[in-house]
Protein backbone atom coordinates (compact mmCIF):
# COMPACT_ATOMS: atom_id res chain seq x y z
CA UNK A 1 0.00 0.00 0.00
CA UNK A 2 2.59 2.33 1.30
CA UNK A 3 5.62 2.09 2.36
CA UNK A 4 7.90 4.12 5.11
CA UNK A 5 9.87 6.26 2.92
CA UNK A 6 7.23 6.67 0.20
CA UNK A 7 5.52 8.44 3.52
CA UNK A 8 8.44 10.49 4.83
CA UNK A 9 8.82 11.70 0.99
CA UNK A 10 5.45 12.31 0.99
CA UNK A 11 5.35 15.08 3.79
CA UNK A 12 8.60 16.03 2.18
CA UNK A 13 6.88 17.34 -0.91
CA UNK A 14 4.07 18.91 1.48
CA UNK A 15 6.67 20.69 3.61
CA UNK A 16 4.65 19.46 6.72
CA UNK A 17 5.78 17.71 9.81
CA UNK A 18 4.54 14.23 11.21
CA UNK A 19 2.40 16.36 13.98
CA UNK A 20 0.48 18.04 10.90
CA UNK A 21 -0.16 14.60 8.84
CA UNK A 22 -1.43 13.22 12.05
CA UNK A 23 -3.70 16.48 11.99
CA UNK A 24 -4.38 16.48 8.75
CA UNK A 25 -4.93 12.20 9.04
CA UNK A 26 -6.98 12.46 12.48
CA UNK A 27 -4.59 10.01 13.79
CA UNK A 28 -1.95 9.96 16.56
CA UNK A 29 1.11 11.54 16.42
CA UNK A 30 2.78 8.40 17.57
CA UNK A 31 1.09 6.46 15.05
CA UNK A 32 2.31 8.48 12.51
CA UNK A 33 5.98 8.24 14.24
CA UNK A 34 5.53 4.33 13.97
CA UNK A 35 4.49 4.35 10.52
CA UNK A 36 7.80 6.03 9.54
CA UNK A 37 9.63 4.02 11.33
CA UNK A 38 8.35 0.81 9.76
CA UNK A 39 10.67 -1.43 7.50
CA UNK A 40 9.32 -1.53 4.22
CA UNK A 41 5.63 -1.30 3.63
CA UNK A 42 3.99 0.09 6.49
CA UNK A 43 1.88 -2.29 8.72
CA UNK A 44 -0.96 -1.35 10.56
CA UNK A 45 -5.28 -1.18 11.10
CA UNK A 46 -6.10 -0.99 7.43
CA UNK A 47 -8.76 1.94 8.20
CA UNK A 48 -5.64 3.85 9.67
CA UNK A 49 -3.90 3.40 6.81
CA UNK A 50 -6.43 4.69 5.12
CA UNK A 51 -6.69 7.93 6.83
CA UNK A 52 -3.29 8.39 5.89
CA UNK A 53 -3.08 7.96 2.34
CA UNK A 54 -6.48 10.13 1.96
CA UNK A 55 -5.01 12.83 4.10
CA UNK A 56 -1.85 13.10 1.45
CA UNK A 57 -3.64 12.44 -1.67
CA UNK A 58 -6.11 15.46 -0.62
CA UNK A 59 -3.38 17.21 -0.29
CA UNK A 60 -2.38 16.57 -3.99
CA UNK A 61 0.63 13.54 -3.79
CA UNK A 62 0.10 10.63 -5.82
CA UNK A 63 1.40 7.80 -4.51
CA UNK A 64 2.88 5.95 -7.31
CA UNK A 65 3.13 1.54 -6.93
CA UNK A 66 6.33 -0.24 -7.79
CA UNK A 67 6.21 -0.82 -11.81
CA UNK A 68 3.07 1.66 -11.89
CA UNK A 69 2.79 4.73 -14.74
CA UNK A 70 2.07 8.02 -12.73
CA UNK A 71 -1.92 8.86 -13.94
CA UNK A 72 -1.71 12.33 -12.50
CA UNK A 73 -0.50 15.86 -14.16
CA UNK A 74 2.45 17.40 -12.44
CA UNK A 75 5.64 17.83 -10.72
CA UNK A 76 7.17 14.72 -8.77
CA UNK A 77 10.07 12.43 -8.06
CA UNK A 78 9.99 8.66 -8.43
CA UNK A 79 13.56 6.35 -6.99
CA UNK A 80 14.35 4.51 -9.91
CA UNK A 81 15.35 0.61 -9.46
CA UNK A 82 18.84 0.05 -9.40
CA UNK A 83 20.93 -2.95 -10.54
CA UNK A 84 22.02 -5.35 -7.70
CA UNK A 85 25.19 -5.09 -7.51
Amino acid sequence: MITAPQLRAARALLGIDQRRLAELAGVSLPTIQRMEASEGTVRGVVGTLTKVVEALEACGVELIGNGQASAGLGRGVRLKAMPEA
